[in-house]
């Protein structure tokens, strides 16, 4: 019915950069917020960024000033854009959506999650 599907992640050295995106697809009638979260082994989820519809953000604060979070000129997309990358970014990453489906109420959305590792 809604898939989302991320893709960008990978493996990259402290320093570097990469770019994750998040396409949602299905009967949608409206997206509210859209969001990465994260997760490492062992460790619980956790928020990453988060942006409205309205083109509001909030970010985790280690992530502050590295880490910038956009919608897509296609209204159903997102990006993430991370930059100066630490290993402790290393996480699979995952996309998180308020999707109304038409005729529906709405309901939250997970991708599958997608890799970032970040070697020192």
């Amino acid at each position: 019915q809604v898939q989302l599907v991320e893709s960008g992640g990978g493996l990259v050295q402290a320093g570097g950069s990469l770019r994750l995106s998040c396409a949602a697809s299905g009967s949608i009638f409206s997206i509210n917020e859209m969001g990465w979260y994260r997760q490492a082994p062992g460790k619980q989820r956790e928020l990453v960024a988060v942006i409205t519809s309205g083109r509001s953000t909030n970010y985790l604060e280690s992530v502050k000033g590295r880490f910038t979070i956009s919608r897509g000129n296609a209204k159903n997309t997102v990006h993430l854009q991370m930059n100066s990358l630490k290993p402790e970014d290393t996480a699979v990453y995952y996309c998180n959506a308020d999707i109304t489906v038409a005729g529906a109420f709405g309901s939250n959305y997970w991708g599958q999650g997608t890799q970032v590792s970040v070697s020192s």
